[in-house]
């Protein structure tokens, strides 16, 4: 089954199936699926094809993949240009909502390299 270019796994269960699309979790996918009328415990290739468009009706509602990026990035791009804080921490690539970076921002700062971890112990002969 194909949403919005997306391939739906077939052997998973659809609440689990429609969060593959980018801007939809399991509580948003919960509700589509509450919304058409299907249980949440069939999966993708059990669905009949009047099941699958109401699904597929239902999630175009929705702002997912390449609009929703686009709505994301342009938000970052209007933070970075007026200079606000949180555009300046997303500039330097830096955590933006408060976390501590003294030890935990490996993922953001790189991976830091400690002062012995270059150099080689020479054996004496």
């Amino acid at each position: 089954m194909r949403i919005s270019g997306i391939t739906i796994p077939d052997k998973k269960r659809l609440e689990f199936a429609l969060t593959s699309i980018f801007g939809i979790g399991r509580t948003t996918a919960n509700h589509i699926l509450r919304e058409a009328s299907v249980s949440v415990d069939k999966k993708a290739e059990e669905l009949t094809a009047d099941e699958e468009n109401r699904i597929r009706q239902l999630v175009e509602t929705y702002r997912i993949e390449g609009e929703l990026r686009r709505d994301i990035s342009g938000n970052i791009k209007r933070l970075k240009d007026i200079q606000s804080y949180r555009g300046l921490r997303h500039t330097r690539r830096l955590p933006t909502r408060g976390q501590r970076t003294k030890t935990n921002a490996r993922t953001m700062k790189g991976v830091r390299k400690t002062a012995t971890s270059g150099k080689r112990k020479t054996e004496k002969t």
